[in-house]
C-alpha cells in the first residue's frame, strides 16, 4: 500500500506510522532521511542535495522530489510506503502524482490526523510545565510560541494539501487527539475499508 500521513506538528505522527508500518510490513519514507541517504550514497540527486545543504538553503521542490522518486525504487518500497512529511505543499502533491504515475502506481489512501490547535498548545504547555516542575530546560519544540510558528506554518503551505486530496476521493480523517491506541484501531480501520488492503490480504 502507498500511503500519505498528513497532521500537524505535535499530532502523533511519528508514533501512528511506526504502527502502520509495523502492521503492513511497508517502509516510512521521511524527507529527512531521504535526502540524507540520497546525500551518502553520492548520487546525481544526493550531490545537488549536499551543495544546497552545504550553502544553508532550502532544497528546491524539483530536487526533493527527485530524491523522493528515487527512493520509491528502492526493492523495500516495492509493496508500498508511507510517506510522512511529504507532501508539504500543493505543488509537491502534484509532482508525486506524476512521479508515480510514470511508474504506473497511484497512492492508496492519504491518512490525516486532525487535531485542536488550542488543545495541542495546551499539551505543549502542559510538558514544559512538567519540565519546569522537575528543574530541565523544555524542549524547543516545547516553547509554545515555537510551537504556534509552526503552527502557523503548516496551517498556510499544508493544510490546502488536505483539500487537494480530498477533492481527489483519497482522504481519510481520524481524530488525533483520541488515546494513541484509539487513533492506531481508526486508522487500520481506514485501511481495512480499501479495495488495495482486502487484496492484499486475499493474496496473503
Amino acid at each position: 500500500m502507498r500511503l500519505v500521513l498528513l497532521g500537524p506538528p505535535g499530532a502523533g505522527k511519528g508514533t501512528q506510522a511506526m504502527r502502520i508500518v509495523s502492521r503492513l510490513a511497508i517502509p516510512q519514507l521521511s524527507t529527512g532521511d531521504m535526502l540524507r541517504e540520497a546525500v551518502a550514497e553520492g548520487t546525481a540527486s544526493g550531490l545537488r542535495v549536499k551543495h544546497i545543504m552545504d550553502r544553508g538553503e532550502l532544497v528546491p521542490d524539483d530536487v526533493v522530489v527527485s530524491v523522493i522518486a528515487g527512493r520509491i525504487d528502492h526493492a523495500d518500497a516495492a509493496n508500498g510506503f508511507i510517506l510522512d512529511g511529504f507532501p508539504r505543499t500543493v505543488a509537491q502533491a502534484q509532482a508525486l502524482d506524476r512521479e508515480l504515475a510514470v511508474r504506473g502506481i497511484k497512492l492508496d489512501a492519504v491518512l490525516e490526523l486532525e487535531v485542536d490547535e488550542d488543545a495541542l498548545l495546551d499539551r505543549i504547555r502542559g510538558r514544559a510545565a512538567e519540565a519546569a516542575s522537575r528543574g530541565e530546560l523544555a524542549r524547543r519544540d516545547d516553547n509554545p510560541e515555537v510551537f504556534r510558528t509552526r503552527l502557523d506554518v503548516y496551517r498556510e503551505q499544508t493544510a490546502p494539501v488536505t483539500e487537494y486530496y480530498r477533492s481527489r476521493g483519497l482522504l481519510n480523517i481520524v481524530d488525533g487527539l483520541q488515546p494513541i491506541d484509539a487513533v492506531t484501531e481508526q486508522l487500520a480501520a481506514a485501511l481495512a475499508a480499501l479495495p488495495s488492503y482486502q487484496i492484499r490480504s486475499a493474496i496473503r
